[in-house]
């Protein structure tokens, strides 16, 4: 389905002075949910744009700066945008909750898809970026480079992170979020400048926001995205990546911006002058100049090499005295159920089933939260066979080879499985953060010596 493109007046103080040609939106398909997009542009690279949350691809080209830049942009490349499930025109989930960047990895692979795109570069801005950051980390056959634009790893403080800030100050901005959400007082917040310029910015932008989300639900999720740690996949960035950030937006600090350039191997940090953002202050003049020439220098990569993965191992409870009961020919056929029962279940949640091991099995998910509902459908669905198994999760790199995975994060996960009780799945400590937002609770189990891994692991039991 779609809406065949068009082409718009463009309003410069009060006058129409132009036309622009808006893309038709279509709509991708994921179960029974439809993901809104647009794609336009005649460049030789893909761009996937993702910005910040409050921007709907059909209201963007109404504000002349911003339609100029993307216009601009398709001559570059071929531009790519979605409105996420649950904003914009796009569906609300009806499936399993998940945390906001898995599905935001679900939908852009669904939409990479729907238009033809074997690999992109993806630019991620302000809060989507954590989530691009994790896409390139976790797909990196799917991403040729990335672009981060005033966005960080965490956005709060850690004894290591000092880039971030206080709790007290996140739960204040928090706060003002949800009260000024979808009002003009939200223009000043973004862009103060070009808000003090040009008030029928902020009056834009306060639409653009209350077709996105109402103000309850951009604070809901701008609370449990302040959690949110991607520190660990920075490594795991293989691809060229260009970081731009403006020296004087208060919302997130060029210090982010610095961090996110100093751990990411193939990164160049830009830092522009100003206070707005760049999305909604000049991004064509401010940051078009070096997104050319980054486009521009890119090449096809090879194979990759690593990525970041979720990593499921199963283990059968006593299993040694179950198949001395049963006796060799009813054990075999036990398992080979239990294979099956198995592959079923990871295969719905999309998961992949590297191997079974005789009496459990590993798997690898593209996300924690995925890969933490299989396991407790796992452990109902292999009930009803008597069969009690225990389970363990680390989200950690893995090495990719033909056939199967390797690495430290393999080995991981295998010893935090074997900490477990009967009944029970226990998670690494990257887990949680990971999770935020999907209502998934934990319990602390504390600190463990993972044999043959250094130092101390403190665990979690997922609750159910």
């Amino acid at each position: 389905m779609s809406c065949e493109g068009f082409r718009a007046p463009v309003l410069v103080m009060g006058e129409t002075v132009a036309v622009t040609e808006v893309p038709g939106t279509k709509y991708a398909v994921l179960g029974d949910d439809r993901i809104a997009y647009q794609v336009f542009g005649q460049g030789d690279v893909d761009l996937l744009w993702v910005p910040s949350s409050g921007d709907c691809i059909d209201l963007r080209w109404d504000w002349p700066a911003y339609a100029e830049y993307l216009e601009w942009l398709g001559t570059n490349a071929r531009v790519i945008s979605f409105d996420r499930r649950g904003t914009g025109a796009s569906d609300v989930p009806s499936d399993e909750a998940l945390p906001s960047w898995e599905l935001w990895a679900d939908d852009a692979r669904v939409v990479l898809d729907a238009v033809g795109s074997e690999q992109a570069v993806v630019c991620g801005a302000a809060d989507s970026g954590p989530a691009a950051i994790l896409f390139s980390a976790v797909h990196p056959s799917r991403t040729q480079g990335l672009i981060l634009m005033d966005t960080c790893a965490r956005f709060g403080a850690a004894l290591d992170y000092p880039e971030g800030r206080a709790e007290e100050a996140l739960a204040d901005i928090s706060q003002v979020v949800q009260d000024i959400w979808g009002t003009e007082a939200m223009g000043p917040f973004t862009a103060p400048d070009l808000a003090r310029r040009d008030p029928r910015f902020s009056s834009w932008f306060a639409r653009s926001q209350r077709l996105y989300w109402s103000p309850r639900q951009a604070a809901e999720v701008l609370q449990f995205e302040q959690s949110w740690d991607v520190r660990e996949a920075l490594p795991l960035v293989g691809v060229p990546t260009l970081v731009l950030h403006v020296e004087g937006f208060d919302a997130i600090p060029v210090a982010h911006g610095r961090f996110l350039a100093e751990h990411i191997a193939c990164a160049r940090l830009v830092v522009l002058p100003g206070t707005d953002s760049i999305v909604f202050g000049d991004p064509l003049h401010a940051a078009g100049p070096h997104i050319a020439q980054f486009l521009g220098g890119l090449t096809l990569g090879g194979e990759p090499e690593r990525a970041l993965s979720a990593i499921l191992f199963t283990d059968i409870v006593e299993s040694t005295a179950q198949a001395s009961a049963l006796g060799d020919r009813e054990w075999r056929n036990l398992l080979e159920t239990h294979d099956a029962v198995t592959q079923t279940v990871v295969d719905k949640h999309r998961g992949r089933l590297i191997q079974t091991t005789g009496d459990g099995l590993l798997a690898t998910f593209d996300g924690p939260g995925r890969a933490i509902q299989c396991a407790l459908a796992l452990h109902e669905a292999l009930q009803p066979l008597g069969l009690e198994i225990r389970t363990g999760l680390h989200t950690g790199e893995v090495e990719l080879r033909e056939g199967g995975i390797a690495g430290i994060g393999v080995h991981i996960a295998a010893r935090v499985m074997a900490a477990a009780l009967s009944g029970e799945l226990l998670v690494s400590p990257a887990v949680p953060m990971l999770v935020a937002g999907s209502g998934i609770e934990f319990e602390d189990r504390g600190e463990h010596e993972l044999k043959g891994v250094p130092g101390l692991w403190r665990l979690f039991a997922v609750r159910h």
